[in-house]
């Protein structure tokens, strides 16, 4: 149940990035673009689980010397090396641009953080 709830928030947010920023494109039809959201997600949060942590402890120093913003960059960096992995395999989602990212990195972490806030507690309790 974990992982469902894991993947439907990858999936909310991404969606909530791709509707509000047109640099961030999906498939256009109806059952292929919902396909490609769901894949895209889960590439998505294995991203950010696998590569992010990684990327954070070895940038550490420069996070405190910006305060955080370069966390930032990092989440923008997150959401381009997703859209890289998507095209190499065939997936229609492109991230045009590297303000778009970290617009779009924003949104995915507030979205992230009101589901985590929201539906991580009850799923502890």
């Amino acid at each position: 149940m974990r992982f469902v709830l894991w993947l439907l928030a990858n999936v909310l947010a991404v969606g909530a990035a791709a509707w509000l920023f047109t640099g961030i494109t999906l498939a256009s039809s109806g059952e292929n673009r919902v396909a490609t959201l769901i894949v895209v997600g889960l590439i998505f949060g294995v991203v950010t689980a696998v590569v992010k942590p990684v990327v954070k402890f070895v940038t550490f120093p420069f996070i405190l010397l910006t305060l955080g913003l370069l966390l930032l960059v990092i989440n923008a960096a997150m959401l381009g090396l997703t859209s890289a992995i998507a095209g190499g395999i065939g997936l229609d989602f492109h991230v045009s641009g590297f303000w778009t990212a970290v617009a779009g990195g924003v949104v995915i972490s507030v979205v992230l953080a009101a589901f985590e806030a929201t539906v991580g507690r009850r799923d502890r309790d």
